[in-house]
C-alpha cells in the first residue's frame, strides 16, 4: 500500500528539480505564447485526481471493463457542460489532443486520398489543415488556401479553390490569424461544392463561449477544439457538431476504437471542472479583458514602430510582421525569453507573394490576463517588448527589461497571493 507522505521530493530528486523549475519558471515570466493559459487549482485538482487509475475504454454505459460508475459520471458532465457551452447536439470529449479531433472528424467524413481544403500553415492555418508535415498532408489529398495582401483570409480564393477541386472537406481555423472568421460565408462554399465544412476554434473556443467571436457549432458540420488555450482548461481535444445521429455514431467510432484507446479520464474530469468554470459569468467578463488587453498590446507596438499584421486584432493574438526591422525571428524569441518574455516565432506571410514568408513573432493575452494584468500594465509590456526588439542583443536592455518583468511578476503571481496582499 502507498502511504500518505509519499511525495516526489526525496525520491526521485531530478525530477522534482524539475517540477519545481517549472512551477518558478510560470511565476517568473510574462507568458504571450497565444497558445498557453493558465488552469485553475480546481483544474489541477481534477486532473492530478485518482481518476488517472482507471481504464474506461469506450463511452458512458458502454465501457469495455467494470467499475465504470464515476468516471461515468464524470465524462457525462463534461460532455453535458460542453454541448450547453456552445449550443451543440453532440459532444465527444475524449480526444487527448486538437489534433486528435482533426483526426477523427477526418476519418468520419471522408477517406485516405480524399481531397482537404484548408488555410496553408505558413499563412496562418494549423500543420493538420493539410501540410505535408502532417498525417493530413500524407493521408489526404490537401489543397490549401491562403490570405491576401492584407493578411486577411482571401474568401474568394477558397470559393475558386472549392469549385475547381470540389474537396470533401473544407477546414475553417488557424493558428495564427488575428481576425474573425466568418464561417457563414465558409458554409455557403462548401454547400456550393458538396463538402462538407469542418470548424477548428481551438484558438477562440473561449472566445465564442462569451459570446465575443461567432460560433460555428451551429454552422459546420462538425466543430473541433482544444480545450486549452482561450477555454483555459487542461491540455486536451473536443468534438461537437450539430443534431445528426449518423455523424455523431461515425464522430465516436472515428475516436474510439479508431485513433485512440483508453480515455485519459482525469483529465476528462479536468475538462468538466474547466467547462463548468467557463459557464459562470465572470468567464465572459475575463474574456472582454483577453480581447481588450490584446488590442490595447497591439496599439502599444504600433505606437513604437512595429508592424502589425492587419493593424490589429479582434480576438487574443497579434501578429508582429518583423520584415521591416531586418530581425531574425528566432533571435528575437531567444532575447525576449532571456528577458522572462514568451513569445513564439513563426513564418508569417509576405504580402505579394504567396510563396515567401516574413519573419514574424505571435503575441497572446490569455495567460497574462489570468494572472489580473490589463490596462497600464499591458503598455508597460508591449513597451519592454518594443525595448528588447529595438536593442536586439544588448545585454543590458536585457537586463533592465528582466528586473522589470520579475517586479510585474511577482505583483501579479498566477497561484498564491500578490506581494501586496
Amino acid at each position: 500500500m502507498f502511504g500518505a507522505d509519499e511525495r516526489i521530493d526525496g525520491f526521485d530528486t531530478p525530477l522534482a528539480a524539475a517540477l519545481a523549475g517549472e512551477r518558478r519558471r510560470q511565476e517568473e515570466f510574462m507568458e504571450l505564447i497565444a497558445s498557453e493559459n493558465y488552469v485553475s487549482p480546481r483544474v489541477l485538482e481534477a486532473q492530478g485526481s485518482a481518476l488517472t487509475n482507471k481504464y474506461a475504454d469506450g463511452y458512458p454505459g458502454a465501457r469495455r471493463y467494470s467499475g465504470c460508475r464515476f468516471v461515468d459520471a464524470a465524462e457525462r458532465l463534461a460532455a453535458e457542460r460542453a454541448r450547453r457551452l456552445f449550443g451543440a447536439a453532440y459532444a465527444n470529449v475524449q480526444p487527448y489532443s486538437g489534433t486528435q479531433a482533426n483526426a477523427a472528424a477526418y476519418f468520419a467524413l471522408m477517406s485516405p486520398g480524399d481531397t482537404l481544403l484548408g488555410l496553408a500553415a505558413s499563412h496562418g492555418g494549423h500543420v493538420t489543415h493539410g501540410d505535408s508535415s502532417s498525417f493530413a498532408g500524407s493521408l489526404f489529398n490537401s489543397v490549401t488556401y491562403g490570405v491576401g495582401d492584407d493578411g486577411e483570409i482571401d474568401y474568394d480564393e477558397v470559393a475558386e479553390l472549392a469549385e475547381r477541386h470540389r474537396p470533401r472537406v473544407i477546414v475553417a481555423g488557424f493558428s495564427a490569424y488575428a481576425r474573425t472568421i466568418d464561417w457563414q460565408r465558409f458554409r455557403d462554399i462548401a454547400d456550393a461544392a458538396g463538402a462538407y465544412l469542418l470548424a477548428d476554434m481551438a484558438h477562440v473556443a473561449g472566445l465564442v463561449a462569451a459570446g465575443l467571436h461567432p460560433n460555428p457549432v451551429p454552422i459546420a458540420d462538425v466543430t473541433t477544439t482544444t480545450t486549452h488555450k482561450t477555454l483555459r482548461g487542461p491540455r486536451g481535444g473536443m468534438i461537437l457538431a450539430r443534431d445528426d445521429a449518423e455523424l455523431a455514431a461515425r464522430l465516436d467510432r472515428a475516436v474510439y476504437p479508431c485513433i485512440q484507446g483508453g480515455p485519459l479520464m482525469h483529465v476528462i474530469a479536468a475538462k468538466a471542472v474547466a467547462l463548468g468554470e467557463a459557464l459562470q459569468p465572470e468567464f465572459g467578463d475575463y474574456q472582454r479583458r483577453v480581447v481588450a488587453n490584446a488590442r490595447r498590446a497591439a496599439r502599444r507596438l504600433t505606437e513604437r514602430g512595429l508592424t502589425i499584421v492587419t493593424g490589429g486584432t479582434d480576438n487574443h493574438m497579434l501578429l508582429v510582421d518583423l520584415s521591416g526591422r531586418g530581425i531574425d525571428a528566432g533571435r528575437a524569441e531567444h532575447a525576449l525569453e532571456a528577458a522572462h518574455i514568451a513569445v513564439n516565432s513563426m513564418p508569417l506571410p509576405r504580402p505579394g507573394s504567396a510563396d515567401e514568408t516574413a519573419p514574424g513573432l505571435r503575441l497572446g493575452t490569455p495567460a497574462v490576463t489570468t494572472r489580473g494584468i490589463g490596462g497600464e500594465e499591458i503598455d508597460l509590456l508591449g513597451g519592454w517588448v518594443a525595448d528588447v526588439l529595438e536593442d536586439i542583443g544588448d545585454e543590458n536592455t536585457i537586463a533592465d527589461v528582466r528586473d522589470s518583468v520579475l517586479g510585474m511578476c511577482a505583483a501579479f503571481p498566477v497561484y498564491g497571493r500578490r506581494k501586496d496582499g
